[in-house]
């Protein structure tokens, strides 16, 4: 019997609200991978997000498919596919009919806005929990609201939780805030034989002609923040360093659209920076691959790049880690965990209001697996519904140099710092698996079902001028 478990008459039923559970998002796969890793101890109901869904308004029982998944024989999931996240009347309607003894939502704040102001009609019954991200700092007070309309603030990376208790000051106290890292299928996402048949073909569909020896990747979506233009920039750069019979048995592969209105014209980009030079071989995998598929391509590969300027977590960064490749990463948001920079006391780094971040170089010692690119511009850029963020930019010549770095190594050495990088993944520090991760959700969930107080129905609030909110921690630490 799994560790955990509940008969399904008994178990808490949890109302999830995110992207649907059955789609290849990185919302929908981490949520996923927790209703998977939970179905032994809660029951769940996932009210799966769409754009233009095109089951909305079914309800759909994934009970049999998760016992057979998971080893159950009572497992208990349900999804109402729906376009967008919802509205105040679905969910007044779901609390009616399914009966849920919580919610809980996943992805950016400004998704909930509606959710939020109406906690006051469920939270004095029900509470609401939160797995919730930020990409980087200064704290944002814009969120302060919302924080406080939570139960249970669970922040994917140190630098969430850490904003989550700036943003809410005292009032934190009076909340559950807790660490959940991001996990996967440790058991998908491995190190393959290189001889591996499958493997073999999809190199050879990869490539092509091309004889490759040394490979990086991209893997996310064609935005700006991503810094795709930078990453090829950097590619060239490294490229430029060879000679040109190094230079053609190597590669860069972006798996992701080549045009979006998002992002910007990545062949366009190509054509500048590269012409007709033969030294330079940038390929494109822009189809939609399954997760055993995107396990081949990571080991199709030698390294993992991710320049983002701001980055909540790095969910491509993990894939690779698992898989046992090295990465290339701006230090910035939750990336800088997956790094595992160390204080001068050798422990895994953390944040507060003297120190919440690590993007201007305090600590430089970090996992072997780890080829950190520090931010060399911090900007404050925004919009009308999030006013301030740090945009970190980091130079494409200094990521040049750490691809030379992994390019420069032996085979058999890229190899092992990158089994390192998986040993600690899947080991208990990190923790960064579909189990560990199910486990901290089971573990903080039921703390809060213990000491939870429902909402009151009503405040008194004393009218008076509001005080200006300004930043508590420091911008900088030099």
């Amino acid at each position: 019997m799994k560790k955990g478990y509940i008969p399904k008459e008994q178990r808490k039923k949890i109302l999830l609200m995110c992207d649907d559970i059955r789609t290849h998002s990185g919302i929908g796969t981490i949520a996923k991978e927790i209703v998977l890793h939970t179905s032994h101890h809660f029951n769940w109901v996932n009210v799966g997000a769409a754009i233009q869904h095109p089951e909305a308004g079914k309800r759909l029982d994934l009970s049999d498919s998760t016992n057979q998944e998971m080893g159950l024989t009572d497992a208990s999931v349900v999804v109402i596919p729906s376009n967008g996240y919802g509205s105040p009347d679905l969910v007044r309607h779901l609390i009616k009919l399914e009966k849920p003894d919580a919610i809980f939502i996943i992805t950016d704040p400004r998704y909930w806005s509606w959710l939020f102001q109406i906690e006051n009609e469920f939270r004095t019954k029900i509470p609401l929990i939160y797995l919730n991200i930020w990409d980087d700092y200064p704290a944002p007070r814009y969120n302060e609201a919302f924080y406080e309309s939570c139960d249970l603030l669970m922040g994917i990376s140190k630098q969430t939780v850490n904003i989550n208790k700036l943003v809410l000051g005292e009032k934190a106290q009076d909340k559950l805030i807790k660490y959940v890292p991001h996990g996967l299928n440790h058991n998908i996402y491995k190190p393959l034989d290189e001889n591996n048949p499958e493997l073999v073909e999809f190199r050879k569909n990869l490539y092509g002609k091309l004889d490759i020896e040394f490979a990086v990747l991209f893997n996310s979506r064609n935005i700006r923040r991503k810094q795709i233009p930078d990453t090829i920039w950097a590619y060239k750069q490294f490229i430029d360093k060879l000679t040109p019979e190094q230079a053609r048995k190597c590669a860069l592969v972006l798996h992701t659209q080549p045009v979006d209105d998002n992002g910007t014209d990545l062949p366009a980009v190509i054509d500048m920076l590269c012409g007709d030079d033969d030294r330079y071989n940038i390929i494109f995998s822009s189809n939609k691959l399954t997760t055993p598929q995107m396990n081949l391509l990571y080991n199709s590969t030698d390294a993992q790049i991710l320049l983002t300027s701001n980055e909540g977590w790095g969910l491509s960064l993990t894939e690779a880690m698992l898989a046992g490749n090295p990465i290339i990463a701006n230090v910035t948001g939750g990336m800088q965990d997956q790094m595992r920079f160390e204080d001068e006391r050798g422990l895994w780094i953390d944040f507060n209001d003297t120190f919440p971040s690590n993007h201007t170089g305090t600590y430089k010692k970090c996992g072997p697996w780890a080829f950190p690119v520090f931010p060399n511009n911090i900007s404050i850029v925004g919009s009308v519904p999030t006013p301030y963020i740090f945009d970190d930019r980091c130079n494409p010549s200094d990521a040049a140099n750490q691809i030379y770095k992994i390019w420069e190594l032996e085979p058999e050495r890229r190899k092992a710092i990158g089994m390192m990088a998986r040993e600690w993944a899947t080991g208990n520090e990190a923790g960064f698996t579909a189990e560990k991760q199910g486990e901290r959700i089971i573990e903080n969930i039921n703390e809060l079902f213990d000491t939870w107080k429902p909402r009151v129905c009503y405040e008194l609030i004393k009218t008076q001028p509001l005080k200006k909110k300004v930043v508590e921690h420091n911008l900088l630490t030099l």
